[in-house]
């Protein structure tokens, strides 16, 4: 299988490789239909794809990547993705402001030279002064929640991501700029790494083939991202019974109650650990050793609601609004079939000798 072959002659032929972009071709233009879009990147590896198929990706794990491959599962835009390419134009200009490199909108989707599964999908080039491109720029946009993860330099996907595109383009570094808060941009230097761009060309190589052109899915992993993805791929079918191996199911009831018991033992652990810590803190916010914080103890977590109302009513009920909330018990009644659709599937392991 090869993106040409896929795209059924969508494109006639790869366009020819330009200098300042050394081991890729451009193989669908940026305004090329949405169709031909996904028909390119169902064919390949792009730079989104990589850190998932690591098991590095917060949202998306192996296994959104081989439905998506497949063409299942949930490939609708989310209001967080279509927010970051809104913003792309703007955490540009700002990287050029602030940084004095020019940028400029990539033509569209580039394949490696030798190898047409490996695929990028650039956000921005950047250029020298010559206006020759000698580096990628990765634009991303953060909440402020996440503003610690950045602190450090440039977390494991989007580092991942633009090491990608070094290894898909031929490029010596690569930029990163997040966009954190609304407010405060973050931007990183990438220098080429030829042993992570080895293990991953390798590594995403063997994934395509084994997963993509042999179409075999990848095993189960621990991310909450896959029991999410599992827990809406398939259409239920109320009451229909799956046959399991007498072995297979004690195997997998046994070591599911012994990492229970495991898991209970840890989080007793790891709340005297915190308790200790916060007895240390006492009134103040923060525990710091020489001029570093240590730790924080703030108050800006979860408001207590229920507190506040039974300890100030009146205070209470100025400031309660009455928001729309949908009915769910009547919706159950009149649409049984749209209710149970729209319901959360729940794993439940009976006790031991049930």
């Amino acid at each position: 299988m090869t993106t040409m072959t896929v795209l059924a002659g969508a494109v006639e032929a790869p366009a020819a490789g330009r200098p300042d972009v050394p081991t890729a071709r451009l193989i669908l233009p940026a305004d090329a239909s949405e169709a031909e879009w996904h028909a390119v990147r169902a064919a390949g590896i792009g730079g989104s794809d990589v850190a998932a198929i690591l098991a590095l990706d917060p949202y998306r794990g192996p296994r959104h990547v081989y439905e998506t491959k497949h063409g299942r599962g949930d490939q609708r835009d989310t209001q967080p993705m279509k927010w970051g390419r809104r913003l792309e134009a703007l955490i540009a200009e700002a990287f050029t402001e602030e940084t004095g490199l020019d940028t400029a909108e990539t033509p569209g989707t580039f394949a490696h030279v030798d190898r047409a599964w490996q695929l990028a999908n650039v956000d921005r080039f950047v250029l020298d002064d010559d206006g020759v491109v000698v580096a990628p720029l990765e634009c991303k946009n953060r909440s402020e929640y996440q503003a610690d993860d950045w602190e450090e330099g440039v977390p494991d996907s989007p580092a991942i991501q633009a090491h990608w595109y070094m290894a898909t383009c031929g490029w010596s570094h690569a930029w990163v700029a997040a966009l954190i808060g609304g407010n405060r941009l973050r931007k990183y230097r990438l220098e080429r790494d030829e042993e992570l761009i080895g293990y991953l060309v390798d590594h995403c190589g063997r994934w395509y083939q084994d997963h993509v052109v042999d179409g075999f899915p990848p095993p189960a992993d621990g991310l909450k991202a896959t029991a999410d993805l599992l827990s809406k791929l398939w259409d239920v079918k109320p009451g229909e019974v799956v046959d399991v191996d007498l072995g297979r199911a004690v195997g997998l009831r046994e070591k599911r109650t012994a990492l229970k018991e495991q898991e209970k033992a840890v989080v007793d652990e790891l709340r005297t650990v915190e308790n200790e810590m916060r007895l240390l803190t006492g009134e103040a916010e923060v525990a710091r050793v020489g001029s570093k914080s240590a730790w924080t103890w703030k108050q800006n977590g979860t408001f207590a609601s229920s507190r506040f109302r039974e300890e100030m009513p009146e205070l209470a009920a100025a400031y309660t609004r009455r928001v729309d909330a949908i009915d769910t018990d009547q919706l159950a009644a009149d649409h049984p079939e749209t209710y149970r659709k729209y319901r959360a599937r729940v794993l439940r392991v009976p006790a031991k000798g049930r």
